[in-house]
């Protein structure tokens, strides 16, 4: 029958041998997430360039990040905190905004996304309501398939 202190030695070399392949596994981890905080970068510099070198002053979102061109297509939408104003959105989301922030819905009520695609002036069609779905889900889901501007969020746009 082997000892109690041989088991625990023996559970003790498993642990030790899974903390080793964790810690090879986080530093692979870090290096591909560094990759790609070096690839965003790069992509500001080069969008920056293509705008004849002017210079676009970062905006500082929640968590410290910052967005050098926050309102570009495609970029990411920011946590929403106190002072964020829809300017920092890019083109499209800042339409949305204004409509939800208008209360263009039925009685200013909140809107689902057929209604919010028509009012940003797009077709009904099942790929342009889908397209304001995922912009609006970022932006102000108020209960699933519902959305309107919170109080406080609409910024004066």
């Amino acid at each position: 029958m082997p000892s109690v202190v041989g088991l625990l030695e023996e559970r003790e070399r498993a642990a030790r041998q899974r903390v080793e392949a964790l810690q090879v596994e986080l530093r692979e981890a870090e290096a591909v997430w560094e990759r790609f905080v070096i690839a965003r970068e790069a992509v500001a510099e080069v969008l920056a360039e293509s705008r004849g070198g002017e210079e676009v002053p970062p905006v500082v979102v929640a968590g410290g990040r910052t967005v050098r061109d926050p309102a570009a297509p495609g970029s990411v939408v920011p946590h929403w905190r106190e002072g964020l104003a829809p300017a920092v959105l890019a083109p499209d989301y800042q339409r949305i905004m204004h409509v939800l922030a208008c209360g263009n819905g039925p009685g200013g009520e909140a809107m689902d996304c057929r209604q919010l695609a028509v009012a940003v002036g797009l077709e009904p069609v099942p790929a342009k309501v889908e397209g304001v779905r995922s912009k609006a889900k970022r932006l102000a889901e108020e209960k699933p398939g519902m959305f309107s501007v919170a109080a406080g969020r609409a910024g004066g746009s």
